[in-house]
């Protein structure tokens, strides 16, 4: 494709081509930047990596994301210098079939990149989807400037879309770089929290008084999940471990084998008591008060300072 775009802006003399010519040497480096990291985070935990080597991911897809947004800049500086020059563009009508095909060929990549991606929760496959699809609507938008540039013949036409394209890029590369960071960083991600929390407000059984102290951490393909799980305190350590095995059952019912998770049992206080809608209870000390309805923000506490406070 990279091919086809740099014979197309050798046939036409466009700025906005050679724009999508430039970014296509953006896809080339960064596919293999994605492969090796692919390749890397599929090795199994060693003793040096107990945790996997996931991680990679995150620093191949913040190597894509600084990828796009230089080549961005460069294409506005580019666009700059031949936005007031006059140049003779040609046979644009073979350059904008050319470009079309190319965009079409990115899209199902894109698309196909993405949706494995989110289906593995792999960061450089979703980076590289999300960038193919950008790269199409960019494609998109400078053949809508070409064609406009064929029936209007105005030069400027050329560089003024190419530039416009180009802070677009340069948008995509640093939300990418963006993303990346706050995987190094193991920053929160509320969505996939809300959407572990709707899960297991619908199927929640009557021996899991309280959830607290959650956490997630993403190592490429893997999600790690530390919890605190409250049960009845008389149970042993079979009937606790129980509860944690159907726990961990839900979660991998919608996670798959991707999930370790880390289930810290506590048996529950007399505070608990007010919170807990477990009717057969023997040793109930005070009447059931509310159910606490877990959120994306109230299972992050300790409770017992929650319910305090």
């Amino acid at each position: 494709m990279f091919l086809v775009k740099i014979t197309a802006w050798y046939l036409t003399n466009s700025v906005a081509i050679l724009t999508d010519a430039l970014e296509s040497i953006v896809n080339v480096v960064a596919g293999l930047v994605g492969l090796y990291s692919l390749y890397v985070s599929a090795k199994p935990r060693d003793a040096d990596h107990p945790y996997g080597h996931g991680k990679v991911e995150f620093i191949s897809a913040a190597v894509e994301g600084t990828c796009i947004a230089l080549a961005g800049v460069f294409i506005v500086y580019e666009a700059g210098l031949n936005l007031f020059v006059a140049h003779d563009v040609k046979k644009l009508d073979f350059g904008i079939l050319l470009v079309a095909g190319t965009a079409i060929i990115n899209y199902v990549a894109g698309v196909i990149c993405e949706r494995i991606g989110k289906k593995n929760n792999s960061l450089a496959l979703i980076s590289s989807g999300k960038h193919l699809k950008t790269d199409t609507y960019t494609t998109g938008g400078i053949i809508i400037g070409l064609i406009l540039l064929y029936f209007t013949r105005i030069s400027w036409v050329d560089s003024a879309v190419a530039m416009l394209f180009a802070f677009i890029i340069i948008f995509t590369g640093v939300k990418i770089i963006r993303t990346s960071i706050a995987g190094i960083m193991d920053e929160a991600d509320d969505l996939l929290l809300k959407n572990l929390v709707d899960t297991l407000n619908k199927q929640r059984r009557i021996n899991w008084i309280d959830l607290h102290n959650v956490r997630i951490i993403k190592y490429g393909a893997i999600l790690h999940l530390d919890c605190h799980l409250t049960v009845p305190w008389y149970f042993n350590v079979h009937e606790a471990h129980h509860e944690i095995d159907e726990l961990s059952a839900l979660v991998k019912k919608d996670y798959g084998e991707a999930v370790e998770l880390f289930v810290h049992s506590d048996g529950c206080l007399e505070f608990s008591c007010a919170i807990c809608h477990k009717g057969d209870c023997p040793v109930r000390k005070h009447p059931y008060q509310r159910t606490v309805e877990w959120t994306v923000e109230n299972i992050r506490v300790n409770r017992k300072h929650h319910l305090e406070s």
